[in-house]
């Protein structure tokens, strides 16, 4: 794919690795440079001062940004009786319990993006662990994903909330949103992100918090954003 390389190429080059740019401008250079025919999602990359080796420095949780993120996330809930009837009147997308799990197990069916379980329900889901760990799907009470308010977690989700989990490096990776988005859009869901990120910061966590902050599209080049701006 040469024809994509150069395309690459000369993304990179109209951005200036030494600067650090204003949130709207980085963005609207996110939606200029971006490289591909089809409409890329726009990606922050937040590196945080913490050492997520230590139990007490991780940092997990969800957010639902105020525009969501330009995909129709499918909502799988494991839930019985009363429970399954408000998930699927909330919106869901599958619903269902053993019948649900021994599909998972037997055919590796994983048609969703997004699971949501009563706590009741856990003893059954955990034995899907292995499966669906690995891929970030298990229910988890930090993500919200554990409730008994099915209706607001799948109304939640439709609505554009996102997890986010520091990784080893101490560096979050969400999606804000889809080149075709304004660059309003795209800030408003930027700064949601990072004021959440400050929100949830761990008490044991030393020195500067946002140590950088960056955008790109799914193909294109990352750009600097200067972090103090994004919250002003």
């Amino acid at each position: 794919m040469p024809k994509q390389g150069k395309k690459l190429a000369d993304a990179v080059k109209q951005v200036d690795n030494n600067v650090l740019y204003e949130p709207v401008d980085a963005l609207e250079l996110v939606k200029k440079v971006a490289p591909a025919k089809f409409d890329e999602t726009v990606e922050a990359v937040v590196r945080l001062g913490v050492d997520p080796r230590h139990a007490d420095q991780q940092v997990r949780g969800a957010v639902v940004l105020p525009h969501g993120t330009g995909k129709t996330r499918k909502v799988l809930v494991f839930a019985k009786g009363d429970k399954a009837k408000e998930a699927e009147e909330a919106g869901a997308d599958f619903v269902g319990a053993e019948d649900v799990v021994e599909r998972i197990q037997k055919e590796g069916w994983l048609e969703f993006d997004v699971a949501v379980a009563t706590p009741d329900m856990m003893g059954l889901v955990g034995r899907l662990g292995k499966i669906l760990g690995p891929r970030g799907l298990m229910p988890n009470p930090k993500t919200g994903t554990v409730t008994f308010d099915v209706t607001r977690a799948v109304q939640e989700v439709k609505a554009g909330k996102i997890e986010y989990r520091v990784d080893k490096a101490g560096i979050i990776h969400a999606p804000i949103g889809k080149v075709s988005f304004s660059v309003e859009k795209l800030s408003d869901n930027l700064r949601t992100l990072v004021e959440q990120l400050i929100r949830v910061k761990p008490a044991a966590a030393k020195g500067t918090y946002i140590k950088g902050i960056y955008v790109s599209s799914t193909m294109g080049p990352g750009i600097k954003v200067n972090s103090q701006k994004v919250t002003a």
